[in-house]
């Protein structure tokens, strides 16, 4: 059952002035920024060093590790960290770490030759997903938490602001990435990425600044109900004891959410959910891992992917994310999903028709500007739809569990994309038109399932 409240479009564009918004936008961007680290900038310090497309697109598989993020959900909804979560509160506490794992990582990565170190830069690579991985279980928690449960118009403008955020932390640091390598590379400097990386750096400390004034709600509702769970569970034992206890506590945070999760929406039902969001943004993630090695072969700088990619397509998606949340506002989540799905396969098509021509800025433009288009589209309209499926019980535990499916689609199988393309002898046309295919299995499972889920706006 889908229930939409109607309102006036100036009614639903008001909620963007929540000061929560802003926040929530912060959150978005520190989720966000890591992506430039461990894709963009890795991408092409790789490929720049002389390695090979297939090197380049199998080193995205330390992205695989969104996809398993899930399994230490519960441990970072419970586990304290000494000293800083006392200080500075739990979610907070979570983040901050994470955070300085990452600017660890990137001092290891200015110090490190990848023709020469390649596995141990796969490695400090694997270390930013980890950290990344893990804050963005906080982060995703901390975003919902932000907002009422009864606040349905909040809870999809959040969504919206939390893409934006993300995408602003993306874009931006990527803009930051490439103009800060092409100026150092024209200035002589011949480890140009390294002193990149330790530019990047600054720009994690400034975020860390700002999320000191994001504030914290009271979580004694949600531990009340994860106790009384755990309670029902342990009373199923006659005896109490360690190895009870633990077995309890093993149950009722890692297989409740999931219990939860199947209760609610039916067996069948579950399983096409968790189908539809393993495949929808399969095709994306295809362009998305190889569309900065496929920029620079047609002869683009990195100056120009910084303008036209970053810059432009920054510009783009914020404009298109706040439209994408008033559509899903106005129209539903399951329409903003088909319209999102359908504008992904047009869009890449774009790409097959940059491929075939010669080297043209304004195509190049138009590319970027539709695909950004239908990435906000779909980023907004997915991040509503799995936020409005959790249990507020299990917030961080469920919103992980699916957003890491939705990313092992995206990481697994798109690492196969530089062997992809090396497998059609470089056709970079033909492979853009595989990844608007790509799209279609999830829209059937989405159609068939349109009337069955299970989505409640209170």
């Amino acid at each position: 059952m889908i229930e939409i409240k109607k309102q006036s479009l100036s009614e639903t564009f008001s909620v963007y002035f929540d000061k929560r918004m802003l926040k929530i936008c912060l959150l978005g961007a520190i989720s966000g920024f890591p992506w430039v680290l461990i894709g963009s900038s890795l991408s092409l310090w790789l490929k720049e060093d002389g390695l090979s497309r297939s090197t380049v697109g199998w080193a995205g598989l330390i992205f695989a590790v969104y996809a398993f993020n899930y399994l230490w959900a519960p441990l970072i909804d419970r586990i304290q960290i000494p000293y800083l979560t006392k200080k500075i509160g739990h979610r907070r506490a979570w983040i901050v770490s994470m955070q300085l794992l990452i600017l660890t990582s990137l001092f290891l990565w200015s110090a490190i030759d990848p023709s020469e170190n390649l596995a141990f830069v796969i490695s400090v690579g694997l270390l930013i997903a980890i950290a990344s991985a893990t804050q963005d279980i906080t982060v995703d928690a901390l975003r919902i938490e932000q907002i009422a449960e009864n606040e349905s118009r909040s809870m999809a403008a959040g969504a919206a602001m939390a893409v934006v955020g993300w995408w602003s932390g993306y874009k931006l640091g990527g803009v930051l990435s490439l103009f800060s390598a092409d100026f150092l590379e024209k200035a002589g400097f011949q480890n140009y990425w390294q002193l990149t990386f330790l530019i990047l750096g600054v720009l994690i400390i400034l975020m860390n600044i700002g999320l000191m004034f994001i504030h914290e709600t009271n979580d004694s509702n949600r531990k009340k109900k994860q106790e009384e769970n755990d309670k029902l569970i342990s009373n199923k034992f006659n005896k109490k004891n360690i190895l009870t206890q633990t077995i309890t506590w093993i149950s009722g945070t890692v297989g409740g959410p999931i219990v939860s999760f199947f209760k609610k929406n039916g067996f069948k039902i579950a399983l096409g959910i968790l189908g539809f969001v393993f495949l929808f943004k399969v095709g994306e993630a295809f362009l998305g891992r190889m569309s900065i090695i496929f920029y620079k072969e047609i002869g683009f700088s990195k100056s120009d992917i910084a303008i036209y990619s970053k810059t432009l397509g920054w510009i783009t998606t914020v404009i298109f994310t706040l439209l994408g949340g008033l559509f899903v506002i106005r129209s539903g989540v399951l329409k903003a999903m088909f319209l999102a799905g359908v504008l992904m396969a047009s869009t890449n098509l774009l790409f097959s028709l940059l491929a075939w021509s010669d080297k043209s800025e304004l195509l190049f433009a138009v590319a970027v500007i539709f695909d950004d288009i239908a990435a906000a589209f779909a980023t907004v309209a997915f991040v509503a739809f799995i936020s409005l499926l959790v249990d507020r019980t299990y917030t961080a535990t469920q919103y992980a569990l699916l957003a890491s499916i939705g990313t092992a689609g995206r990481t697994t199988l798109a690492s196969s994309s530089g062997a992809l393309v090396d497998w059609l002898n470089g056709d970079w046309g033909i492979f853009f038109i595989l990844t608007a295919l790509m799209v279609i299995p999830s829209l059937i499972i989405l159609w068939i399932l349109r009337n069955k889920i299970k989505i409640y706006e209170k």
